[in-house]
């Protein structure tokens, strides 16, 4: 099989989305700095380029954060080989693969992660990003936000006005919706 990347913009300046011809995971990993990414033997290589400050995967794209100095027309180029090249040779996002949890807690709980799932899932992923469910206290559902979302200027127009109206129309017990910080 051929592997092929394209890359995406995202609402935030600061990464790109690597597109890839090939699911790389089921779920999704977050490595916002060279530390975390440890037990990732991809991540670990794109970290090694100094321009890298962030690194996410979810189904078929890693979405990489660069440093403020470096510049997408200097580096894209370059990165889009290197993923081209781990892809191929199945460098491994993971050193231990894990399945994804199931679902648990109360029946708004669960209707909650559902609803985060099959609905938002999908178009937080489309922008490069990522959304798991924390909790759900006195109305209060709180998510936490990674890839491009972290830090993005209308990750808070997109929690307020997108996901936080779809919960409260299909959940009258959800109140807010709320982003713990990273």
């Amino acid at each position: 099989m051929t592997i092929n990347v394209y890359t995406e913009q995202t609402p935030n300046p600061a990464t790109m989305k690597f597109m890839v011809n090939k699911l790389l995971i089921n779920g999704s990993e977050d490595f916002a700095t060279k530390e975390s990414a440890e037990k990732s033997p991809f991540a670990k290589e794109l970290f090694k380029f100094n321009f890298v400050n962030g690194v996410f995967f979810a189904s078929n794209f890693v979405t990489i954060t660069k440093t403020d100095d470096a510049d997408w027309s200097d580096i894209e180029a370059i990165l889009k080989e290197f993923v081209k090249g781990a892809v191929e040779s199945e460098l491994k996002i993971k050193e231990v693969s894990e399945e994804a949890p199931a679902f648990e807690g109360t029946e708004t709980e669960i209707k909650i992660q559902q609803i985060l799932h099959d609905y938002v899932r999908p178009a937080v992923e489309q922008d490069g990003g990522a959304i798991t469910y924390k909790s759900f206290d006195e109305g209060v559902v709180t998510v936490e936000l990674r890839g491009s979302c972290s830090g993005c200027p209308s990750s808070t127009i997109t929690l307020k006005s997108g996901i936080q109206n779809l919960l409260q129309r299909m959940i009258p017990e959800v109140k807010e919706v709320v982003s713990e910080a990273m």
